[in-house]
Formats: structure tokens, C-alpha cells, sequence
């Protein structure tokens, strides 16, 4: 898998990495910009090059049905967003809980191009 990566990436892509990776248990990556539907893949191939675990959060909605054992083992953690949770809260809840969690994160919060980022 890591090969087809590197393919991708690499060579089909022409990209490449600069600088080294932070070897830390706990953090925030922000990701910007997020543009695509397809920015979730191309995390997951980054993923697998770099060959470090990067978290991300969904809506629970996301890890109820068919696919979420996929988003599961991809590393995604549900959180409620509804209006009566504490979505801050319930991140730092799982920062908590887990002796590692790296969270890749949009600050744009939607897909569109945007000026400002959320707070």
C-alpha cells in the first residue's frame, strides 16, 4: 500500500515533503486549504507515507451505518454536534483518553473557499 502511495504522491502528483514529521503522542495539525471531497484521501495517503497515525473527528452520524467500521479503523473518532453537546469539550475528552491522537483538522470548517477560518 505504502508503494502505491508513494506513486501517487510522488510521482503522479509530482509532490514532496519538506521538513521532518513531529514525533509527538498529542497534537493539532491544521490542514488548509480543505477545498475537495477528495483532501479525506489524500490525508489517509500522507498517512501511510509518513507512517504515523493521524486522527480526524466526524459527525456521529458518519460511524453509524455500513461505512463506519471504515472511518473507525481510518482513524476517526465521532463527535456530536448537536446544538445541546459541547463539541470543544468532547475533543478534549478524547486528547484525554487516549495516550495518542493526533487530529488533522479543517479550520475553514466547510469545503468552500473562505476568508477567515472559524474560531
Amino acid at each position: 500500500m505504502k508503494s502505491l502511495a508513494s506513486f501517487l504522491y510522488h510521482k503522479l502528483m509530482g509532490w514532496t515533503f519538506e521538513g521532518p514529521m513531529p514525533r509527538i503522542p498529542k497534537c493539532v495539525f491544521a490542514v488548509v486549504p480543505h477545498t475537495h471531497w477528495m483532501d479525506f484521501f489524500v490525508g489517509l495517503m500522507i498517512r501511510e507515507l509518513i507512517g504515523v497515525q493521524i486522527n480526524f473527528i466526524g459527525k456521529k452520524s458518519l460511524f453509524e451505518g455500513p461505512l463506519g467500521w471504515f472511518f473507525v479503523k481510518a482513524g476517526g473518532a465521532p463527535v456530536d454536534r448537536s446544538k445541546r453537546s459541547d463539541t470543544v469539550e468532547a475533543i478534549a475528552d478524547l486528547f484525554r483518553e487516549r495516550e495518542e491522537f493526533r487530529l488533522a483538522l479543517a479550520p475553514e470548517g466547510t469545503r468552500k473557499k473562505v476568508d477567515t477560518w472559524k474560531t
